[in-house]
């Protein structure tokens, strides 16, 4: 059983990572309009796997007798600007989203709560990736500029991206 303060901080990260997965379906659309579809399909994968990333967390609140508290979204922006300006602001955003992973550790840490420190760790681990993946993008980015041609085969290199695999039903 986690405690109140756990339980409290942990429903705190479901709204975000529900807000993130927001934000990347806003980014999703905005790419759309701006005519790339690979930089839209992209932004909508991570949709996804932020959808997955509150399925978990919100199933660990439950298994540990905890009482999920879902709470209103803020709405995302609607304009992001450029693709670098966009993945820019990705990097940014995950970036925060790190810090609030690890805040979260530090608490289970102070608590003693091994259970929730282990399962923390996956989180962990996927933000290095996070990150990883979104300067994967920038650096071609920066590379290409304003170059339309380069822009465009970015665009289709990340149409490519991979469904993220499906978390199991209990």
């Amino acid at each position: 059983m986690i405690s109140e303060k756990m339980q409290e901080a942990l429903n705190e990260q479901v709204n975000r990572e529900f807000f993130s997965a927001y934000m990347y379906l806003a980014m999703s659309s905005y790419c759309n309009t701006l005519g790339l579809p690979g930089f839209a399909y992209w932004m909508r994968m991570q949709y996804e796997e932020e959808n997955m990333h509150v399925t978990k967390m919100y199933d660990y609140i439950q298994d540990q007798g905890g009482e999920v508290h879902l709470k209103a979204i803020e709405e995302p922006e609607r304009n992001y600007g450029t693709p670098l300006e966009i993945f820019e602001e990705t990097l940014k955003h995950e970036q925060y989203v790190t810090s609030l992973i690890n805040n979260l550790m530090d608490l289970a840490v102070e608590e003693r709560d091994y259970a929730t420190q282990t399962f923390l760790q996956w989180y962990v681990t996927e933000q290095v990736e996070e990150e990883a993946n979104v300067n994967d993008i920038l650096a071609p980015l920066r590379m290409v500029g304003d170059d339309k041609g380069g822009l465009m085969m970015i665009d289709q290199q990340l149409a490519g991206r991979a469904a993220p695999m499906a978390l199991p039903t209990k």
